[in-house]
Order: structure tokens, then sequence, then C-alpha cells
């Protein structure tokens, strides 16, 4: 079997697979060698033996990443005449928190390229509790939005 460590990009097999994921981490149990794995194009955790992994070439994750920008892209485009006329209005200023460094770069990236009023800080999530006060004092937003992963519970329901 390839050598399968945290950072290889995988998919599962069991799912047809249907999910980018970069392992995060291998854990052993009795029952034998896990991965902890986190969705790349979406936000998802899971668990899956190392078996059922398959591992997933460059240039197929990045035709993947490329396929589902240009997705973004063209909603965006499609939808700018109907979010500059009305959503700035009716949003106001967004303030977003999100536990995940990566996430929070790539939704900075589409609240600007959408042309919405957006603060986005990445901030750990055990530490949303006691900045979110002093953020919403500081920047008063209108919306609040709090993203992120949960540590515990890997299984997928």
């Amino acid at each position: 079997m390839k050598d399968i460590k945290k950072g290889t990009i995988v998919t599962r097999k069991s799912y047809n697979d249907d999910i980018l994921f970069r392992v995060e981490e291998i854990i052993n149990t009795a029952q034998g060698k896990y991965a902890i794995l986190k969705g790349i194009t979406i936000r998802i955790k899971a668990n899956s033996p190392i078996e059922d992994l398959t591992i997933v070439d460059k240039s197929m994750a990045k035709n993947e990443f490329d396929k589902l920008s240009k997705i973004i892209e063209s909603r965006i485009t499609e939808n700018r005449n109907f979010v500059n006329n009305y959503i700035n209005i009716l949003c106001g200023k967004i303030l977003h928190l999100d536990g995940d460094r990566r996430y929070a770069e790539k939704s900075a990236k589409y609240y600007k390229k959408m042309g919405l009023n957006a603060i986005v800080k990445s901030v750990p999530e055990n530490k949303q509790p006691i900045v979110v006060g002093n953020l919403i004092r500081r920047y008063k937003p209108d919306i609040l939005v709090i993203t992120g992963h949960h540590r515990k519970g890997y299984t997928e329901k």
C-alpha cells in the first residue's frame, strides 16, 4: 500500500471516491490504522480505515479545485447585479469568525468577489467565546457568522 501520512490527499472507496480529503492524523486502534480526514472542497470531518483510502494524484486534485473555483466564479458573476443592488443594502456589515484558517481565507476571498462588506477573522474555536464580544463592539456588524469544525466525534452521521 502506498504511504498515507499526514497531509496526503485521499478519497474513500466505500463512498465511491466522492469527496477529497486531506489526512489530518493517523491513529492506531485495536481494529487497525485509521485516518482522521478533513474535507478540502467542502467542510466535513470523517474517519476511515487506511485500507479504504485512495491516494489522489496532485494533478487530479488541482483539476477538482479548478472546477469548483469555476463553478463559484460563475455563480458570483451570475448574481453580481443582485448582490450589488440588494444584498449590501439588506446585509450591511458582516463579521465572520472561522476556526479554520484555510476556510477563513476562502470566505474572505469570496465575500470580496461578491462585493460584500465583510470582516473575516481566523479565530480558534476555543477562543471565539472570549473574543467575540470585543470584535462585535469594535466592528459593529449587522450579521455575525461563526463557523468551524469540532475536534470530537469524527464519525459521519
